[in-house]
């Protein structure tokens, strides 16, 4: 009895909604989900096509990016998830990916500026960009450092992980996470398609301006907020 098969099938699923969803290419991206009374979370394996892969091919890791189960090396990806499970108890899925638009947004070293409420009813803010590593960053433990990297950037623009759950690193690609492996996923999509329409938006207009505060905050705080009344509540 394999004590990780739940574990093991969320992780799965989640990564299979990937390529569903048409946020990945070929291996491209990864997505993992964590088990919080055992310490240790599912990441996909590395280099394993999304049709090739299987549950039991779910790579089972600690968080200092240790396997404690299974035969696959893991993601290349492995060490910034475990450091941001390590550092922020609150998450329970990541998801990496290389969807166009949001790369692109990364690639131009950018924030997402928040023209419509689409945008709002997710998040309040601008979606941040990462600056890149510094090159002592890059040549040592590299996905440790891009752990770190997120972090700070969060440190720096006195961001909550609760309100943004997602993150472009520059010249590199979208960091998304949530209460579970879904809910990250489902951040990847809805940051994939903000970027797609503010890419679009600032085509049609480039001196379109940001959505004024007031638009702003009542479509966030009416998802979001403590007197929220979007959807069917509990």
């Amino acid at each position: 009895m394999d004590p990780y098969k739940t574990l093991r099938e969320e992780t799965y699923e989640a990564n299979c909604q990937l390529p569903r969803l048409g946020l990945v290419l070929f291996t491209f991206g990864n997505v993992s989900a964590v088990d919080r009374d055992r310490a240790v979370f599912g990441i996909k394996p590395s280099g394993v096509p999304y049709e090739n892969l299987h549950p039991q091919d779910i790579v089972i890791m600690d968080y200092d990016a240790r396997v404690v189960d299974g035969t696959m090396r893991p993601s290349s990806d492995t060490k910034t998830h475990a450091l941001l499970y390590k550092s922020w108890e609150n998450i329970g899925g990541i998801t990496h990916t290389h969807s166009t638009y949001a790369v692109a947004w990364a690639q131009a070293g950018l924030d997402i500026p928040i023209f419509g409420t689409t945008h709002a009813d997710h998040t309040h803010q601008p979606i941040p960009c990462a600056s890149v590593l510094t090159d002592a960053m890059i040549e040592g433990d590299y996905e440790h450092e891009t752990g770190h990297q997120i972090m700070n950037c969060f440190q720096d623009k006195g961001l909550s992980n609760q309100e943004m759950e997602m993150i472009l690193l520059q010249n590199h690609g979208p960091f998304t996470w949530g209460k579970d492996a879904a809910k990250s996923v489902y951040n990847a999509a809805v940051l994939e398609e903000i970027a797609r329409m503010a890419f679009l938006t600032l085509q049609i207009n480039p001196n379109t301006h940001p959505l004024k505060d007031s638009l702003r905050l009542k479509h966030y705080e009416r998802k979001h907020g403590k007197n929220a009344y979007y959807g069917q509540g509990c």
